[in-house]
């Protein structure tokens, strides 16, 4: 009898081994510096969990449709993305109410990153700041409406439409210009009359960066996670505080619906949002936490979207308004821009 438990345990514990080792959970995520960032969050949390983690990147288009692809047998359990396609998502019912009670680090989150898209589908875990970046030895930047001045003809760029940055630039420059209707009509017409003036129209950060370190342009809207392209440089470079403002935005993260990996994601969730983890991420630049806990230093922070203060004051466009009337924004941006 003894020997028969004994062999029971044994096969007991090399059961629980093995689903402890079979333990897997999929994570859809940016690409941008995935090696450092599966140093920072994913390589360690296999180790907390004992579990393996799967990481898919690719594109927010490729992504999205994945998801939408396998909604009834989910292939991922977590996605990170902005906040207005996981609203996209949302709408189409892909996403389940996170369980709040199981992410202890959620009640250290910056109030607007709690529940961004509403019914707790998403937490934020990262802000990002949109200013505009420009040459102080050339220039002075103090409006949004200055990327339309005469004194900018020909040395300035501005983001694409469908770029993150474009409808954010769009909204601070129409407050600039007075129009406040998220049609943003008067906003793109004004920028069809000057579009001969305007280098480019950007796709990447990095294809901005290269036309500013050759001098080609001056001046630009930027995310400050892009800021780093500058501020290292033997230019010049400022980061503008103008008088309407900085814009912004969030990154969040969500659960699939019907996943049957509920607790092992809300574990993950839980593990990135950690004071442990935003700061390890933050200081090493790359992300700027949603963890109001956080605490960096000086220099670290000059590369961050960083602090209760700033956070607070961004003017976020909301990811509502960007579903609504994007199709419309592209349409009038074709016809008065592009043609």
């Amino acid at each position: 009898m003894k020997k028969l438990l004994a062999l029971s345990t044994a096969i007991a514990l090399i059961s629980g081994a093995a689903y402890a080792q079979d333990k897997t959970l999929t994570i859809s995520v940016y690409s941008f510096g995935m090696d450092a960032m599966k140093a920072a969050i994913f390589d360690p949390f296999e180790e907390v969990c004992g579990c393996d983690v799967v990481i898919e990147t690719g594109n927010s288009v490729e992504r999205m449709a994945k998801i939408e692809a396998n909604a009834a047998n989910p292939v991922i359990d977590v996605a990170v993305m902005s906040a207005h396609d996981a609203l996209a998502l949302s709408r189409k019912g892909l996403w389940q109410s996170l369980d709040i009670s199981k992410i202890p680090s959620h009640a250290e989150l910056y109030e607007s990153a709690k529940d961004p898209i509403g019914d707790h589908m998403a937490v934020g875990y990262g802000f990002y700041a949109t200013s505009i970046v420009y040459r102080s030895d050339l220039v002075e930047i103090n409006s949004w409406s200055d990327l339309l001045s005469d004194e900018l003809k020909g040395r300035v760029a501005l983001p694409n439409i469908t770029g993150t940055q474009g409808p954010l630039t769009l909204m601070m420059l129409g407050q600039s210009l007075g129009y406040d209707d998220l049609t943003f009509s008067d906003t793109i017409d004004a920028i069809g009359e000057s579009a001969d003036d305007i280098v480019t129209f950007y796709n990447r950060s990095s294809e901005l960066a290269q036309l500013m370190l050759q001098e080609e342009v001056i001046a630009a809207p930027v995310g400050r996670f892009a800021w780093s392209r500058f501020s290292g440089a033997d230019l010049p470079f400022k980061w503008a505080e103008p008088s309407e403002g900085q814009t912004g935005g969030m990154n969040v993260m969500l659960m699939t619906k019907d996943n049957g990996n509920e607790e092992l994601a809300h574990q993950f969730i839980n593990y990135w949002l950690s004071n442990e983890v935003q700061t390890r991420v933050a200081e090493l630049k790359l992300d700027s936490p949603a963890n109001a806990t956080v605490v960096v230093s000086d220099e670290i922070a000059e590369s961050l979207t960083y602090g209760a203060d700033l956070i607070n004051s961004l003017t976020m466009l909301d990811p509502g308004a960007i579903i609504d009337n994007r199709d419309a924004w592209l349409e009038r941006w074709n016809e008065k821009v592009v043609n």
